[in-house]
């Protein structure tokens, strides 16, 4: 096949990538037919995929524009995949053309795709690093060239927490993100929940993602809750992604059947 101009040469683009069938679910063009091949066997699994994808996107794009408001200028994206549809720089800057963002992701795919992307867009930069190592995000010249700590920053961690197992203490790693964050700071999460689910939901959800190999922590709206130590909720609190600040009551309805809850916190003092 030939290669499109924003795919690196160092991108394997007959393997498919999580990242790309992400962008694939949100109706973008930074895929290709591998990776959209790959992604119709696991809606074949997984039909709600898709919608997953795009109400968190959509959450996405409500909080940034939330924060905006708010006086946000500053964004720490963590688990960013491509920014491609519906981008955090894309929206703030939007609002704010001053607005600056850093694109943090572990995947080494989505981090080449994405400094191709954002090639010469004022504001941004990305760096290929892991949630797990919170420290080695804040210590990273490029995070601390594009962002001031002494100012207020938000931080987003959105459908990324499921994929962090208890074992390597989520809870922990946030802790040591809020404590370089300035008062007037925000943290933005999401991840998969199981709340609501009866038994048998349960463990066909357990047996698809056992096939995967990323299999996910779902957690309940409490332990969802407590990843906000330290921070006060936003109205609505912790909600199913599409409940949080919907702009028509009509894309609130059937709220869980997006199986992501999420939330905004602010950082007093």
């Amino acid at each position: 096949m030939q290669r499109p101009d924003w795919a690196p040469e160092t991108i394997d683009v007959e393997r498919p990538s999580v990242a790309r069938m992400y962008d694939y679910y949100l109706g973008g063009s930074h895929n290709f037919a591998v990776d959209r091949a790959a992604a119709q066997t696991m809606m074949a699994a997984v039909p709600e995929a898709p919608l997953m994808a795009q109400a968190n996107r959509a959450f996405l794009r409500r909080a940034v524009q939330y924060l905006t408001d708010v006086g946000i200028r500053q964004f720490l994206d963590i688990g960013s995949g491509i920014p491609t549809v519906g981008n955090v720089h894309e929206i703030a800057q939007r609002h704010t053309p001053d607005a600056r963002v850093v694109y943090v992701d572990v995947d080494p795919v989505a981090v080449a795709h994405s400094r191709e992307i954002l090639a010469g867009t004022d504001g941004t930069t990305v760096v290929q690093e892991d949630l797990r190592h919170p420290e080695r995000i804040l210590a990273h010249p490029d995070v601390r060239a594009t962002l001031d700590f002494s100012r207020p920053v938000a931080v987003l961690v959105v459908a990324v927490l499921h994929f962090v197992p208890d074992h390597d203490r989520p809870a922990e790693l946030l802790r040591t993100l809020r404590a370089a964050l300035a008062p007037g700071s925000h943290l933005v999460l999401s991840q998969a929940s199981d709340d609501g689910r009866d038994d048998a939901e349960r463990a066909e959800a357990e047996q698809v993602y056992r096939r995967t190999d990323s299999p996910l922590s779902v957690r309940s709206r409490a332990e969802l809750t407590a990843f906000f130590d330290g921070f006060q909720l936003v109205e609505p609190g912790v909600v199913w992604v599409p409940q949080w600040r919907p702009e028509t009551p009509e894309d609130a309805e059937d709220a869980e059947r997006a199986v992501f809850l999420g939330g905004v916190g602010r950082l007093g003092g």
